[in-house]
């Protein structure tokens, strides 16, 4: 088969795509997604990325290298394994970040267009905001992406603000305004009490339907195919067999920060010494592939109380879940339209930091080693992270076998000053666990109780630290004379020819927040890069 476009990988950034270079009706796309379609029920409740996350069910779950910094453990990296990739296990927080983020781009990395100014339009364009009015200069009202409040936020979560109160924490009524300084609610990609995926906002059935969109999924992609240093198509693995699809105008990489420079270097395209590691014949030597990986490391407290309205374990939390099944067929309300991490802040360590570089995520469960590790009763959680890490890590290959999962090393705590950042973080997060208005819940402390010194708690960072799931930067844009770059600014991967990425990848630095709806807002743009090269 034949089509002008390919895009890899059917996650945030591919769901863009797919529908943004298919919109003339005209031009031919095949977007190709290794997992399944998005049509479980579990899809639409939010409450269902419970199921997806602890377990290989729709979901990658990767593993990391083991990590000296994190007492030589091995990491947890769940990645959605479906249409709308991680989107549709996410909590579906959306935060676009600090507008500097975007700006350091453009400054210090050479990415050229990718100004906050820049990039506005197209976080605009994405997004359809039920709250924000239509002539807001910072949100959008008819875009794609439903952003939306909480329809059932837990009463759990004003306890929560009213503790921050006590430390006088201002609130924050949208972490995408003016400011993102503060404590506060966040919004959510939720329609109806429904999680809105990437795959729900920009392939709805009529767009799934196009004659000139094809979706082929449960279909993993093995390599890309050249002539010369043009690509020209993928070879996939479907059913058993092995095929190969073909692309006029070019091949759109959108598998994500692990697997789209796993699949360049499958291709031939990365370090030279990593390939040749593996048997695999050099294409294009490209350094910066698989370099630079950035990720949000977090660690959560944890606590204990007695409230059976609280996601848990218990039979009179048994009996509440089922009322509430029922209340969401219903009105689509309830404890299922949750998202887990409902309020949260956007924080700085000490007043002389030029923006928050801490962020909080409070979640009404017990939610500890990502839902991997269940206990009895019910309880809440306060996650804190390092909002811009300076560990850099990196992504390689396990082998030259396509089915491998890739090599992932995040090198956690590899510069010092991100533990020191997070353990002035978790101090403060605990002086907001331990204010009045929680002890009312009489709450037991788990794994942290009676531990009041740095030591101590340095030895519970690294036992239990972990990612908050942003990995970014493994495939990084830049300007022509960086060296490290793979691809520049508009998205061209250097040194080949009709090859794009477009994704978290090509981050240059990891924003401050949660990293979905900037993924998105790559995809936005970079459909209208590659319509323009190619026009």
């Amino acid at each position: 088969m034949e089509y002008d476009y390919i895009v890899i990988g059917g996650g945030s950034a591919g769901c863009v795509l797919a529908r943004r270079l298919s919109d003339d009706g005209t031009t031919r796309v095949c977007l190709i997604e290794a997992g399944p379609a998005d049509n479980h029920i579990l899809c639409r409740v939010p409450l269902g990325a419970a199921a997806f996350m602890p377990v290989k069910w729709r979901n990658w779950g990767f593993e990391t290298e083991p990590q000296p910094g994190l007492s030589g453990r091995r990491g947890y990296q769940p990645r959605g394994r479906m249409l709308g990739g991680s989107s549709g296990i996410n909590a579906m927080i959306y935060t676009r970040g600090h507008a500097s983020d975007y700006d350091d781009w453009a400054q210090l990395h050479g990415a050229g267009g990718w100004s906050f100014t820049d990039v506005l339009p197209y976080f605009k364009r994405a997004e359809a905001n039920v709250r924000i009015t239509a002539d807001d200069s910072l949100h959008g009202s008819d875009g794609p992406l439903q952003v939306s409040d909480l329809v059932s936020p837990h009463p759990i979560n004003e306890t929560f603000l009213t503790a921050c109160d006590t430390l006088q924490l201002a609130r924050n009524g949208d972490f995408n305004g003016p400011s993102q300084d503060g404590v506060g609610y966040f919004q959510v990609t939720q329609k109806n009490g429904e999680r809105w995926s990437a795959a729900r906002a920009y392939l709805p059935p009529e767009v799934r339907a196009r004659t000139n969109l094809h979706i082929e999924t449960d279909t993993r992609v093995l390599r890309i195919l050249f002539a010369g240093r043009r690509a020209v198509g993928v070879a996939c693995r479907q059913k058993g067999r092995e095929i190969a699809l073909r692309a006029r105008a070019g091949v759109v990489l959108a598998a994500g920060a692990f697997q789209s420079p796993q699949l360049l270097m499958l291709s031939g395209i990365g370090p030279g010494e990593e390939l040749a590691r593996h048997g695999l014949p050099v294409l294009h030597e490209l350094p910066g592939v698989g370099q630079n990986l950035q990720d949000h490391v977090d660690f959560i407290l944890l606590y204990k109380t007695d409230d059976p309205t609280l996601p848990g374990v218990s039979l009179r939390g048994l009996a509440h879940l089922l009322r509430e099944i029922g209340r969401w067929r219903r009105e689509r309300r309830g404890m299922l339209t949750t998202n887990f991490a409902e309020a949260g802040a956007f924080l700085r360590s000490d007043p002389s930091q030029p923006r928050p570089d801490l962020q909080l995520h409070f979640v009404n469960a017990l939610v500890d080693d990502h839902a991997r590790k269940t206990h009895l009763g019910h309880g809440y959680s306060l996650h804190t992270c390092v909002l811009r890490p300076k560990s850099r890590g990196s992504v390689g290959l396990k082998g030259a076998d396509p089915l491998l999962p890739p090599r992932i090393d995040p090198q956690f705590f590899s510069h010092p000053d991100d533990i020191d950042l997070l353990l002035k973080g978790v101090k403060l997060a605990r002086r907001i666990m331990e204010a009045t208005p929680f002890q009312a819940l009489n709450p037991r402390e788990l794994y942290t109780a009676g531990i009041t010194d740095d030591a101590g708690l340095l030895e519970q960072i690294r036992r239990r630290a972990d990612t908050i799931y942003h990995p970014v930067g493994t495939c990084r844009m830049g300007a022509a004379d960086d060296a490290q770059a793979v691809v520049d600014p508009q998205l061209r991967l250097r040194g080949m020819e009709s090859l794009w990425v477009a994704d978290a990848s090509v981050m240059p630095s990891l924003i401050g927040g949660n990293t979905n709806a900037p993924t998105i807002m790559i995809a936005e743009k970079a459909a209208d890069l590659i319509r323009s090269a190619v026009a």
